[in-house]
């Protein structure tokens, strides 16, 4: 199946996340924005499509909105998102970049309408680390048979605090992901959790579970020898292939 692995200038995830997705049997195409807006490239095309993590724009116009901006404005470039986000046979990933970049096309996602804005970490810094993160129960289809996994992943985030008052409900957004301090406990502590979100809430997703946005970086630790610790062969995958082999599944 294709997947488009979509970029903008300033995203830097893009081949690891094709790499993660060629490893779970998907045919990942390299599509930057301008391929979209120049005709080169068609959404009609893919059944996946992923924004991945990095600093479009440079985060100048805010984290992920000028990115989500450069469809909105765009008439025909916006129909053709909402035509992909529509059809019942797609799915859609957003990280870090790319999941503030979806929560801002939240209104042409179908079922993405409760999830929030991702704004400045409450401590006003740029976070890169490994943290640790609980899986939850959830629709995702990425996320399937994952329920109660913590684990480690890879963060790199300036701004990845949900934030609610810009828009979405906290009582109705569908979690996927939080973050858990040293004793599994979600957290809104630093630095367990980089960017002070309630409940420790790091990935949204949607009701039929076909989109997901998530903060942190799976991309970056789908190899043992990439977490901080293993008890297992470093030459071998972690679990976080799963995510893409889930979406390998769901595809049938």
């Amino acid at each position: 199946p294709k997947v488009a692995i979509l970029r903008e200038q300033g995203v830097n995830s893009h081949v690891e996340m094709a790499y993660a997705f060629h490893k779970a049997g998907f045919e990942a195409h390299d599509v930057h924005m301008t391929d979209l807006q120049s005709g080169r490239a068609k959404l009609a095309n893919f059944q996946g499509l992923v924004a991945c993590g990095g600093f479009s724009y440079g985060d100048t116009l805010g984290a992920g909105i000028g990115w989500a901006r450069s469809i909105t404005f765009n008439p025909a470039l916006a129909e053709q998102f909402k035509g992909f986000f529509d059809r019942a046979d797609t799915f859609g990933l957003g990280v870090c970049n790319g999941c503030q970049m979806f929560a801002e096309l939240a209104d042409i996602i179908p079922g993405a309408q409760d999830w929030p804005r991702f704004t400045t970490n409450q401590s006003e810094r740029f976070e890169a680390r490994l943290s640790m993160v609980e899986v939850l129960e959830s629709p995702s289809l990425f996320l399937q048979g994952m329920a109660g996994s913590r684990l480690p992943i890879a963060v790199a985030h300036g701004e990845g605090y949900a934030n609610f008052k810009h828009r979405g409900n906290p009582a109705q957004a569908l979690g996927a992901m939080r973050f858990v301090d040293n004793h599994g406990q979600a957290t809104e502590a630093y630095p367990f959790n980089p960017n002070g979100s309630a409940g420790g809430l790091t990935a949204v997703t949607t009701a039929d579970g076909r989109f997901t946005a998530m903060m942190p970086h799976p991309e970056r630790v789908f190899r043992n020898v990439q977490m901080s610790w293993t008890s297992g062969d470093i030459n071998a995958t972690s679990p976080w292939l799963r995510v893409w082999q889930n979406a390998r599944k769901w595809v049938g």
